[in-house]
């Protein structure tokens, strides 16, 4: 069963959100479609906050790849000037 996850991220006051969009789009999403990610969607939600909702194949692709996004979230911070404020996850259960 497909599995999503949804992130949330706040760029660091005076950060530049094309700049930041730019280097995620580089480097973070090849990534997670490195890592069995079938499909990701980044949603701007103000001036400085977007939410990443990274859709898996299922939950075992998803699991099988915790060790390396966590890796990568450790360097976004430092890297990416911003910073995960959430994350929610699970099975799609209905899909329109």
């Amino acid at each position: 069963m497909r599995y999503i996850t949804i992130t949330t991220w706040e760029n660091n006051d005076g950060a530049d959100y094309d700049v930041t969009l730019r280097a995620i789009e580089e480097k973070r999403l090849p990534a997670l479609k490195g890592f069995g990610a079938s499909r990701i969607t980044v949603v701007r939600t103000s001036d400085r906050t977007s939410a990443v909702i990274t859709e898996w194949p299922d939950k075992a692709t998803r699991d099988a790849a915790e060790l390396k996004i966590d890796e990568v979230r450790r360097t976004v911070k430092r890297d990416d000037q911003t910073r995960m404020t959430g994350e929610m996850r699970g099975e799609i259960v209905a899909d329109v």
